[in-house]
């Protein structure tokens, strides 16, 4: 009896798939019993697998947060104020931080199997109910009388209303406590849709040239060298000259030095209040969420830690481990190279950076050190600035019938080139200097990390290059090194975002525009080099803008590398057309509208109204509002497609039918018409330019009227003559329009909140004064 299943189970082994079992059979009258424990990978195959390995998974409740912040707060922390290194007093903290939080900290077994794993709405008391339902139905099989069949069916259909409505009010209060993380409302919708979250497995086996790595342990290592030597093997590519290795020739230095004021508890109780709720792991095994429950425990050690890491300009080594966790990207699973690491670093280290960041920014401010056309990691700056002042400057362009060649370049893995010499030699030009310098120097140098995927870990390696993935300085260290770009050419226009890098070069004989572009280039080229950074030529586009009936061949060389002319190209997640007619980025934007509705029509007999609009929030308003204020005032028929697709949105959220009239459903709902939302996102930038909140580029764009007296409209702007419709469909000829036609008692409010919130008002009002010019009886009801 037990030879017949082991035989079948063996049988199922060929030449790819390998298994191992250890059977105990056990004979018993009627039935046999096979009990394995059992290893399966595939080596063509997927995912390794391992069906009965325990499991343990570290568990923090309230109630032992609750003891470990009494604790903390009792503990005497004399043995770290002891010592005036640094790097002792952190490590003396860390033991006993780590020491108390594993005491505190429960572990349990999570490899048990449930038959209601997957329905996590299901209470012990819809448990028991279904054990009754199944109890009736064994009886009604038995008995097979009217009676028991009425009573089985009565009490089934009732279960399954009480059951539904649990699976809903459970996926809205899912959905309600995801609302500000839209990688957690994509888990609850994973669930409701695909009956379970995606997960990130990894395959059997990978290759490393010709090598198959099969074995996790060596896998974690392949994928933390490969990692770390991304920058160092690029930047050895890179062949610079002996007369060109000079850096930082093109900035001026800046005779002031920053200085690092005392941190105090006050400031710590600020950035940790400020910092996301995340459940993430450092190295030590270590979340943000435990930091933020206990910091009354921890202020003040902290204190003293964070004050004799500036007073040494010495950053605890222990806070530059990070943790890297490879995550797929496209292609070839089995590939290195085709996954991206997420850089987890310790969750002190983050405080220390925020700390030193206020006082970063505010000498970089002071001094205006970064360049204008710089728009990432700066306050009052983002991608809708940086694509609206492009925009300008090309329609501008057309509209003064000017030639305008964009090029944008393609970097390769920019952040992870950096080199410190060179970033140390700008720095101090920039003013960097004494303990502050020196407190750089410890920050990004003498970094390690190791790779991890599930239990299994790399050993540590140093970083040669690079400024730190996931950290919050290394963005700020990486458009320090990268500002003297815009001193390069007097001739062109930059754009920048982060690494993100735009150049424009406009005139009005086509011959002279090209040839400079190419002289210009090449000086671009030798700066990067110079910086040890690798511009990718074969993926560096270049755009004509304009629409010449004329076909013009153009032809850009640049090291003896063609740069491919292109028609359309996505910068900063905005698809830009040559003619700047937007329709392809508005073709795009339909089609992840219409992946949003379809999910709203898969999930709406789950949830009520007010969840499936706050999904609406989250899925369909990010890609109708992003950037809209650049796209969005374009020909009616070009966005009719996209007023079509947020009229069928709205009709599921409140489960009408398609030809059901949408404005009193716009009014119950509180939400814009497409065609308003631009002009309420459009209007807010001047708002923020007339008040002084916006770079001077963008400031400039919206001109006073001359001779402000003392009459009606005296809150309006100049409104400048142009030549083209492409022109007038611009932020600086459409938006002081729609400025211009609102009520000044909008105009005047006394912050952007209250101008938000009162220019909605007056919008809805709009839509109820239509619904009414409609329905007359409505009104007099």
């Amino acid at each position: 009896m037990a030879s017949q299943p082991a035989n079948h189970i063996l049988g199922l082994a060929h030449s790819n798939l390998h298994i191992g079992a250890i059977m105990a059979p056990k004979t018993t009258n009627h039935l046999c019993h096979i009990s394995m424990i059992f290893h399966i990978f595939i080596l063509n195959g997927q995912h390794f697998r391992n069906e009965c390995k325990t499991i343990y998974k570290t568990i923090r409740t309230e109630k032992t947060m609750q003891c470990l912040k009494n604790e903390l707060i009792k503990q005497d922390w004399t043995i770290v104020y002891k010592h005036k290194d640094v790097n002792k007093a952190y490590e003396a903290f860390l033991s006993i931080f780590m020491a108390l939080l594993e005491k505190n900290s429960l572990l349990i077994e999570v490899n048990r199997k449930d038959k209601y794993t997957g329905r996590p709405w299901m209470t012990k008391g819809l448990q028991n109910a279904f054990k009754k339902k199944n109890t009736l139905y064994r009886d009604f099989i038995k008995k097979r009388t009217t009676e028991s069949e009425k009573k089985y069916k009565k009490y089934k259909n009732k279960l399954t209303n009480i059951m539904r409505t649990c699976k809903k009010e459970y996926f809205i209060k899912k959905l309600e406590d995801n609302k500000d993380s839209m990688k957690g409302i994509w888990k609850v919708l994973n669930s409701i849709i695909k009956n379970g979250p995606r997960t990130n497995d990894y395959p059997g086996y990978f290759m490393e040239g010709t090598n198959t790595i099969t074995k996790m342990n060596e896998v974690v290592d392949g994928f933390n060298d490969f990692f770390i030597n991304i920058g160092p093997k690029l930047a050895a590519e890179i062949k610079v000259d002996m007369i060109e290795r000079e850096t930082g020739g093109n900035i001026e230095r800046n005779a002031s030095s920053m200085f690092l004021r005392a941190v105090e508890e006050k400031e710590i109780y600020d950035i940790v209040s400020g910092l996301k709720n995340k459940t993430s792991t450092d190295c030590h095994d270590i979340d943000m969420v435990t930091v933020k429950r206990v910091i009354d425990g921890i202020v003040k050690p902290l204190q003293y830690i964070f004050n004799l890491s500036f007073q040494e300009g010495v950053f605890p080594q222990k806070m530059k481990v990070a943790k890297i966790i490879p995550i797929y990207k496209s292609g070839e699973k089995h590939c290195f190279t085709n996954y991206r690491p997420v850089s987890v670093l310790s969750q002190f280290s983050k405080i220390l950076e925020k700390l030193f960041l206020k006082r970063f920014d505010n000498f970089v401010d002071k001094h205006e050190l970064l360049a204008n056309c710089q728009y990432g990691f700066r306050n009052n700056r983002s991608t809708v600035l940086a694509l609206m002042d492009l925009m300008e400057e090309i329609t501008e362009c057309m509209d003064k019938k000017k030639y305008a060649l964009g090029v944008f370049l393609d970097l390769k893995k920019a952040f992870d080139t950096v080199d410190h010499k060179i970033l140390i030699i700008k720095l101090e030009k920039y003013g960097f200097r004494g303990v502050v310098l020196d407190w750089i120097k410890s920050y990004v140098m003498n970094r390690q990390q190791y790779v991890q995927i599930n239990e299994f870990k790399s050993k540590l390696m140093d970083i040669e290059c690079g400024v730190p993935q996931g950290s919050v300085l290394g963005p700020k260290m990486f458009i320090m090194y990268i500002n003297d770009i815009c001193k390069v050419s007097k001739i062109l226009k930059f754009v920048i975002f982060a690494d993100d890098t735009n150049i424009l070069c406009s005139g009005v004989e086509f011959q002279q525009v090209l040839e400079v572009i190419t002289q210009e280039l090449k000086m671009l080229k030798k700066w990067f080099d110079r910086n040890k950074l690798s511009l990718n030529l074969n993926k560096t586009k270049f755009m004509l803008f304009g629409n010449y009936k004329k076909k013009i061949n153009i032809e850009i060389c640049v090291d003896n590398v063609y740069l491919e002319r292109v028609n359309t190209i996505k910068f900063l997640g905005v698809i830009i057309d040559h003619k700047a007619c937007w329709k392809s980025h508005i073709t795009y934007v339909r089609g992840k509208l219409a992946r949003g509705i379809a999910v709203l029509g898969k999930v709406k007999q789950f949830l009520d109204r007010k969840t499936l609009y706050m999904l609406y929030c989250a899925l369909l308003l990010p890609y109708m509002s992003y950037c809209v204020e650049v796209w969005g005032n374009t020909y009616k028929s070009n966005i009719q497609t996209i007023i079509i697709m947020q009229k069928r949105a709205i009709r599921l959220i409140n489960q009408e039918g398609y030809r059901a009239h949408t404005n009193p459903l716009f009014i119950k709902t509180q939400a814009i018409k497409f065609q308003d939302l631009v002009k309420f996102k459009t209007v807010q930038i001047i708002y923020k330019a007339r008040k002084g909140m916006l770079p001077i580029e963008i400031s400039k764009l919206f001109l006073e009227r001359e001779g402000r007296y003392n009459f009606r409209g005296k809150w309006n702007l100049k409104l400048q003559k142009v030549r083209t419709t492409l022109k007038r469909m611009s932020i600086s000829i459409a938006g002081v329009k729609f400025w211009n036609e609102l009520k000044e008692e909008i105009k005047v409010s006394s912050d952007i909140n209250q101008f938000k919130i009162k220019l909605k008002k007056e919008i809805l009002n709009k839509y109820k004064n239509e619904e009414n010019a409609i329905n007359p009886r409505q009104q007099s009801n």
